[in-house]
């Protein structure tokens, strides 16, 4: 600092319309002697008080402020950075945790889709069968009173021919037989 205030005393001097002024420079009646006077005293009295290292402390100061701040911020955008990949991370898992769950539910869709037809074809299966069962059921049922029925206008058919081609001794000893008969078997 001190070369620097020697080189503007010494701008000051030889670059100064002072040389175009009448009458001796240095001379406390040449203003411009009067005015590089208090200039340099003004110069002094700075550097007496230490101006320029108090400046330069305030300054260092500021850009040491400034430099925390600028750490705090790139500690804060890593943090924030951080955080974003978290978060990125975290969709990333739950868009394959949802992904993972529509295929599971589509292969259990499908799977109730096929349990369905096959439960479908078992109870048609069984509605065939039962309905075939009932159809037996009924031709059996028919068949049986067809003959039934048979048999009484067989039965009913046989009295009357037997009824006319026997006589009145036949009849007694037929029941006769028969009564001995149904006697035997029961003792």
């Amino acid at each position: 600092m001190r070369k620097l205030t020697t080189v503007a005393a010494l701008m000051a001097l030889s670059a100064t319309p002072a040389l175009a002024a009448s009458g001796p420079f240095f001379s406390l009646k040449n203003t411009d002697f009067i005015v590089l006077l208090g200039f340099i005293l003004f110069i002094a009295v700075l550097f007496y008080f230490k101006v320029p290292s108090i400046l330069g402390g305030m300054l260092d100061k500021r850009a040491d402020e400034i430099k925390s701040e600028l750490d705090e911020a790139r500690a804060l955008r890593e943090e924030a950075q951080t955080v974003l990949a978290s978060y990125e991370r975290k969709q990333k898992e739950v868009q394959e945790q949802a992904n993972r769950i529509v295929a599971q539910a589509k292969t259990e869709a499908e799977a109730a889709a096929e349990q369905a037809k096959v439960d479908l074809q078992n109870s048609i299966s069984r509605r065939l069968a039962a309905a075939e069962d009932q159809i037996a059921s009924a031709e059996a049922s028919a068949v049986k009173e067809v003959r039934d029925q048979a048999i009484v206008v067989a039965i009913g058919a046989a009295r009357n021919v037997i009824a006319g081609q026997m006589s009145a001794a036949d009849a007694n000893k037929l029941i006769d037989s028969g009564i001995s008969e149904v006697d035997a078997k029961l003792h």
